[in-house]
């Protein structure tokens, strides 16, 4: 059975036994029924994983650190996810796959036609629930790096993004994907469903943002960026 990988947002060292959260706890014990001394591995997405052993005492259960790994398995490229957002479990995929396919970081973009009402608490509570997201992401991908989830903008101020190289989607733009050096950084940015209107658009290539096309066919806002980080990643990342 393959080793599970919990997320502990703690710092962790060798010897220094931790208590499991508690719905890792529910699951390594009730679900997966792991005995004391079973193997974990835990991670704290600042890099590296430990060899851990779980035990229980007082009804919690804990898990001892035992040897590192520095391993990371992250991209060379790093890139940042502008993504339009989207209702419930479209922005949930996006969000998931995009952890899955490497990466950097993801930012959360009200657009034109973002149909999401999303202001204060409810935002609040919407960005705990996408970071969880991305934890589980880390843990079923292997990544031991967690990527940074952005506050949520309007796309004004997500088009001042720097990076050397920024694409936007847009399904009727003349070019595929540009022909240009490899990048360290790059910005992708996804729109919602019904994609990013053509103000939008020629607003982001007024500052530098260069419009691809990824195909003959328009895919949904949940598929726009897995589709467009597997290119990347084949093209300049580590999809070899």
């Amino acid at each position: 059975m393959r080793i599970p990988r919990i997320f502990i947002d703690a710092d962790l060292a060798k010897n220094a036994s931790v208590a499991l959260p508690a719905d890792a706890a529910k699951h390594v014990g009730k679900v997966l029924r792991l005995p004391a001394g079973a193997s974990l591995l835990l991670f704290n997405g600042k890099g590296g994983e430990w060899q851990s052993e779980l035990s229980f005492a007082d009804g919690a259960a804990f898990a001892t650190p035992l040897a590192f790994n520095a391993e990371d398995n992250e991209s060379p490229l790093a890139v940042t996810l502008l993504q339009g957002i989207g209702r419930g479990e479209r922005m949930d995929y996006a969000i998931q796959k995009a952890v899955e396919l490497g990466v950097a970081a993801i930012q959360p973009v009200f657009t034109e036609r973002t149909v999401v009402k999303l202001s204060g608490p409810r935002l609040e509570k919407r960005q705990q629930h996408w970071q969880a997201i991305m934890i589980a992401a880390c843990e079923q991908s292997g990544r031991n790096k967690l990527p940074a989830l952005l506050p949520a903008v309007h796309l004004p101020e997500a088009l001042a993004f720097e990076a050397e190289q920024k694409w936007v989607l847009a399904p009727s733009a003349e070019q595929a994907l540009a022909s240009v050096s490899q990048p360290a950084t790059v910005g992708l940015l996804i729109g919602p469903e019904g994609g990013l209107s053509d103000d939008e658009i020629t607003q982001a290539e007024s500052q530098g943002w260069q419009p691809w096309q990824l195909g003959p066919r328009v895919l949904r806002t949940e598929t726009a960026g897995s589709a467009a980080l597997a290119v990347l990643q084949a093209k300049w990342g580590d999809f070899s």
